[in-house]
């Protein structure tokens, strides 16, 4: 049977610790857990069910923290948790049993991660694959018999287990505010944590998180980077300008996509605008772009919700009863 080490970094987390840790204990052969200061009981808590409780010093990167984490680490495989999961107990009896069967050749197992939209700042679905179980020895194997290599791909296996995300509030302020400090410091945002800053922006952004994310989306356009990334920026520039009634700079990120492939979001965005200037008709064609020809790029909501909504209040305005209606079922289902 495979041996398992949890690896946490923890601060203030002491009305979730031990909700989370009654959870998985008996499924752990080692627990560590590094707090990165705490003022509150997380420690005393944690002391409760380990003596592997380590201090370290924050300093704006929780990659580093998470690899101090796994430093400390002895078993076969790590799974790392945060303190506001739940693993309830028809979960728990299937990571005993992913446990008892567990091929020395899997390296990564990812569980279904659920709940993420009760406060999700960055996730457009409720549940998702996302890698939990990490072996902590690394083999690698030659293969092919000529030409032959060896072999880096990690051997991934998805599981039935379900974990489910419970927070007290949403994270998106702490997400804002370290993003701004990378910002800040110069750094070069990689492709993955460019995505993301867009996403939170798009999914739970105010309008001065974007009057703050403005310059550095609009260097953004003056790098290389991919077509993905800008994307997301002219969806950020576009919701910032709106935001900031800055109707020339909301015009030039949205026409720049709709001379190409424009997202669900763009579409969206430009129906609000002939709406508030009750050109209803106008406004609908940019809806229903939104829900049936194009895609979104950063927030599921802005191709469902949000164009479905305005195409049912445009709808109205013109007195299209037939479409109110089969527009309000849609939004039912």
């Amino acid at each position: 049977m495979a041996t398992i080490s949890l690896c946490m970094i923890v601060k203030n987390e002491e009305l979730v610790l031990g909700r989370c840790l009654d959870c998985i204990k008996d499924l752990m052969d080692e627990i560590i857990i590094v707090d990165t200061g705490s003022t509150d009981a997380t420690k005393r808590i944690a002391y409760k069910y380990t003596d592997k409780v380590y201090d370290y010093q924050w300093r704006d990167d929780f990659a580093a923290a998470r690899n101090y984490s796994f430093s400390k680490a002895t078993m076969d495989y790590i799974y790392v948790a945060d303190a506001d999961e739940i693993i309830d107990e028809e979960n728990q009896k299937r990571f005993r049993n992913l446990k008892a069967a567990l091929l020395p050749q899997v390296e990564i197992v990812q569980m279904k991660y659920c709940n993420q939209l009760e406060y999700g700042s960055v996730y457009n679905f409720d549940c998702e694959y996302r890698g939990k179980l990490y072996k902590r020895l690394r083999t690698f194997q030659w293969v092919d018999p000529i030409h032959e290599t060896v072999n880096l791909d990690p051997i991934v296996f998805d599981s039935d287990i379900e974990i489910i995300h419970k927070p007290l509030e949403s994270h998106d302020r702490r997400d804002f505010a370290n993003f701004e400090k990378l910002v800040n410091r110069g750094e070069v945002l990689s492709k993955k944590l460019f995505i993301m800053y867009a996403k939170e922006l798009m999914i739970a952004g105010n309008q001065q998180d974007f009057a703050k994310a403005v310059p550095l989306f609009q260097r953004a356009l003056q790098e290389e980077r991919s077509a993905e990334e800008y994307k997301a920026a002219d969806c950020v520039l576009a919701k910032a300008a709106q935001y900031a009634g800055d109707t020339e700079s909301f015009f030039t990120a949205c026409l720049k996509e709709v001379a190409d492939n424009p997202p669900a979001e763009i579409c969206t965005m430009l129906g609000e605008y002939y709406q508030n200037r009750e050109n209803y008709q106008e406004a609908v064609l940019w809806y229903y772009n939104a829900i049936h020809e194009q895609e979104c790029a950063l927030n599921i909501k802005y191709a469902v919700v949000f164009p479905i909504t305005g195409i049912i209040d445009c709808y109205e305005k013109l007195g299209n009863w037939e479409m109110v209606l089969q527009y309000r079922e849609m939004l039912k289902n």
